[in-house]
């Protein structure tokens, strides 16, 4: 999206006086401060840095000219590089490597090297301009001299500029080559009246791009620390930090497939590069009131896990109780020895047998409903109750009570899923907890829609949804994207304690579904289905042996796009 030519991006270029006619300084210094205001504007760091090299040259009549910044190793690294004689177009946004190695600015000894004349206007803070570099004595041009002899090329007048930050610290270095005179076409020296103009535009350009980098760094620490928030969610749960991670990804895939959609309803539908910052920034943050939901209630793989699973001790009991069967029979076949009663003796073991298997089969069952992976049908929730007041139970305190527990009752009737309505309710308010600290936050202008699209995802087009019951049209596009994002993510995902992953055409099966039923976004599933957002999505994050042949006409909800 960056191809385009670096002059068209600044258009005051255009209208740039011709050294034959700027009669004066004022008329370039009042143009200068004009394409200080553009360069301020522009946001990305390679088109800027052409930018200030593309109006060092014109503003110059030179014929070449380099960039360099400043790194952290000591050294003047190539950024970008012209030289319209010799046709050289190499940096930046063309996507052609310039070939040279940094020019170091300390030798090995550690001594500052001053015989390079771009690291000698670096250490000694000043411009240098030369009006003939094969004449000019203290520097090494050698170097110029091999690639002139090369190309047949002739360097002469250099003007070498530091660039300095609002710290007074030199972040680069614009050097310009052969000043060409506009009226006869030869290569003569830079005039003052130019090294002022070009001094004064790498003051500007400094400033413009330390902003810029200062805002990215700010961004880049701003999502380090929204990383580090998942991060904390996935220290608490790995299922969960990984969803942080994937829901975002699909959200932006879904948005971008509705701004590119030329058909439907949601073809006027766009979005700018700011637009889209502030979704991924939403879709990083949509969870993260996870930080206050229990563990035990994120990972809870079985209906009766919170620090445990309390299956073992269930498990226990059945134990106890079988020992106390096991008594009974002997103390049985013991009082049928006594008396010589065999017939006694056989039904004491027979009937020890029937309850041995009876209790197993009860004890298993109470294992099957744990897994919560099918609804709970209403006979085994009655079967659930039947249990727990069939067998004899004396519990710590040698109090006869039922064999569950009302807690141990109500996780295992759970219709389902393995939360109870108490931690549905826990799960739930996670969404709340986002809102409220998203709120909080004094969000600048171009993030001022991150609380509405990241709070918005568990709302549902029929009004029914939470936190707040939002319908349709109350929803912005961008945060009815990512309730899609996220219910597609949760359905396909294979690392959650509490199921497998299902396949693709299970998942859009479903989702389907919701479409049909109201609860998500019918124009937004048909973009997803039409641009076959899933196929990619599914490619890069989906188990290969989920990725199956999906036949749309057989998805519930599924309309053709209309060219169709």
């Amino acid at each position: 999206m960056f191809d385009r030519k670096v002059d068209s991006d600044v258009s005051l270029l255009n209208d740039w006086p011709d050294q034959r006619e700027a009669t004066s300084l004022g008329r370039w210094f009042e143009q200068l401060n004009q394409i200080g205001i553009a360069l301020s504007r522009e946001r990305d760091i390679t088109r800027l840095l052409e930018t200030i090299l593309v109006v060092a040259k014109r503003i110059t009549n030179a014929d070449g000219g380099t960039l360099y910044r400043v790194t952290e190793a000591r050294t003047l690294r190539f950024e970008i590089m012209r030289n319209d004689s010799l046709g050289i177009n190499m940096g930046g946004t063309t996507g052609v490597d310039i070939p040279y190695n940094p020019v170091p600015l300390f030798d090995k000894d550690n001594k500052p090297i001053v015989s390079n004349v771009v690291a000698c206007a670096y250490h000694n803070d000043t411009s240098l301009n030369i009006a003939d570099a094969y004449t000019e004595d203290g520097f090494d041009f050698s170097g110029t001299r091999e690639i002139d002899k090369r190309t047949g090329y002739r360097s002469r007048s250099f003007l070498t500029v530091p660039m300095k930050n609002h710290e007074n610290e030199i972040i680069g270095v614009l050097q310009l080559l052969n000043a060409v005179d506009p009226a006869t076409g030869n290569v003569i020296e830079f005039s003052v009246e130019q090294q002022q103009l070009a001094e004064s535009l790498a003051s500007q350009a400094a400033t413009a791009l330390t902003n810029r980098l200062l805002i990215i760094h700010l961004e880049a620490l701003f999502e380090s620390f929204i990383h580090l928030i998942n991060r904390a969610i996935d220290d608490k749960s790995p299922h969960t930090g990984e969803h942080c991670d994937r829901v975002p990804v699909l959200t932006m895939m879904l948005a971008d497939a509705a701004a590119e959609c030329q058909v439907g309803p949601l073809k006027s539908f766009t979005m700018t590069d700011k637009d889209r910052y502030e979704l991924k920034i939403a879709g990083l943050l949509h969870d993260c009131g996870k930080v206050t939901t229990p563990v035990h209630v994120i990972d809870k793989a079985t209906k009766l896990q919170t620090i445990y699973d309390r299956i073992g001790t269930i498990d226990t009991r059945f134990e106890v109780v079988k020992r106390d069967a096991e008594i009974r029979m002997l103390k049985e076949q013991v009082e049928a020895l006594r008396t010589g009663d065999t017939g006694r003796l056989e039904d004491a073991k027979r009937d020890f047998e029937l309850e041995m298997y009876e209790i197993n089969q009860d004890r298993q069952f109470l294992r099957f409903c744990n897994l919560g992976t099918e609804s709970m049908k209403p006979e085994f929730q009655k079967r659930v109750k039947a249990i727990s007041a069939k067998y004899a139970w004396r519990n710590v305190d040698g109090i006869d009570s039922d064999f569950l527990t009302p807690d141990e009752l109500e996780n295992l009737i759970v219709r389902a899923g393995t939360l109870t309505a108490a931690e549905r309710r826990i799960i739930n308010h996670h969404i709340e907890v986002t809102v409220e600290m998203l709120e909080t936050l004094p969000w600048p202008r171009h993030l001022k829609n991150v609380p509405e699209y990241a709070g918005g995802h568990h709302e549902r087009m029929d009004g029914k949804g939470y936190p707040r019951g939002l319908k349709r049209e109350q929803m912005s596009i961008q945060a009815r994207c990512m309730g899609i994002a996220d219910i597609f993510e949760a359905l396909t995902a294979g690392d959650r304690p509490y199921k497998d992953g299902k396949t693709l055409s299970e998942s859009l099966t479903i989702l389907g579904k919701l479409r049909q039923n109201g609860q998500i976004d019918p124009d937004l599933f048909n973009v997803f289905m039409w641009s076959k957002v899933y196929l990619d999505y599914a490619r890069q994050y989906i188990d290969p042996a989920l990725i199956d042949i999906v036949d749309p006409s057989r998805i519930p909800g599924y309309v053709p796009p209309p060219s169709e």
